[in-house]
């Protein structure tokens, strides 16, 4: 009970470091280990990223498959999702990061690429997969009149960011091409293929490259207010195990990079991180203190070094 209390004090104290930010862009890739990405000659956007910005050098998944990492990351818990079922058969009756800031007067968007139209329930179309947006697992999404205003494309993210019209809080997930997931199928192209991972690598590389440029040039970046743009991945490749922070056994070691506007440079972070430590910071950030199940949980801390501003 004491050492609990203590661990207590101490994230809450982490906490309070955390600089309130105006707009925070979470970009999710797909299946790849830490070692597989970070230094690899397959990655040198991300790679360069990391080195220049800030890296989570001990950052892991919840679990196996992708969904329940996905949930995880905006509602702090993965609710018992043990698989990558369709999202409407993991209705979860609960409150999220979304509802969080609706709560507090500020706003969202999931931009997800390959969407078949603003709003969509559609579980697959093309190389779009539902199951990669975590939000959609929620009945407050499924179920909101406003849906199509809150779930996109990438057409819309491109207007957003050269209007400078932007959410607080933007949720990015390319299709499985550009994710690093890929596909099987036999029309596929060798760049989005399962079967050839260095290509596949590259062409998300590629795709970081291009998001990351895109954000950096619009208004909010270059606004006085703090932004940031993380990228992290769902989970491993391997089907590793690695984990910490609530989430033991986890999902493998996993690549996160925090780029920030105004904030550290050249940081690597070796503190045991997972997507509710991610959580936690964001909440931190927008002033949000009542943590989603596992984000404040004892052991979860938030990202202090990879956020705080410079001095």
């Amino acid at each position: 009970m004491i050492v609990a209390a203590v661990l207590l004090a101490a994230a809450l104290a982490a906490d309070a470091k955390i600089p309130r930010y105006d707009h925070i862009f979470v970009i999710v890739e797909e299946n790849k280990d830490y070692a597989r990405i970070i230094g690899s000659p397959d990655a040198p956007v991300i790679t360069r990223l990391a080195k220049q910005y800030g890296s989570a050098s001990r950052f892991y998944a919840e679990m196996h498959p992708s969904e329940p990492n996905y949930v995880a990351m905006v509602g702090g818990s993965t609710y018992g999702i043990r698989d990558d079922g369709p999202f409407f058969a993991h209705t979860i009756d609960a409150p999220n990061l979304a509802t969080q800031l609706e709560a507090r007067g500020l706003s969202w968007k999931a931009y997800t690429e390959g969407l078949p139209s603003p709003g969509s329930l559609a579980t697959f179309s093309g190389y779009y997969a539902s199951k990669h947006d975590g939000f959609l697992d929620f009945h407050s999404v499924q179920d909101d009149p406003d849906r199509a205003q809150h779930i996109v494309g990438f057409d819309r993210l491109m207007a957003d960011l050269r209007s400078g019209e932007l959410p607080n809080f933007s949720f990015i997930v390319p299709n499985v091409c550009n994710e690093m997931h890929g596909a099987s199928r036999a029309a596929a192209p060798q760049s989005c293929s399962v079967y050839h991972p260095a290509a596949l690598i590259a062409r998300g590389d590629r795709e970081i490259g291009m998001l990351t440029g895109a954000i950096m040039k619009s208004p909010a970046w270059r606004s006085p207010g703090n932004a940031a743009i993380v990228i992290t991945w769902d989970e491993d490749d391997g089907g590793g195990t690695q984990g910490c922070c609530g989430a033991v056994p986890g999902g493998g070691h996993i690549p996160t990079i925090v780029i920030t506007n105004h904030g550290p440079r050249g940081v690597v972070d070796a503190t045991p991180y997972n997507h509710y430590s991610l959580l936690r910071t964001i909440e931190d950030a927008f002033g949000i203190h009542d943590y989603l199940v596992n984000a404040g949980a004892t052991g979860v801390v938030p990202m202090v070094p990879l956020w705080a501003n410079r001095s």
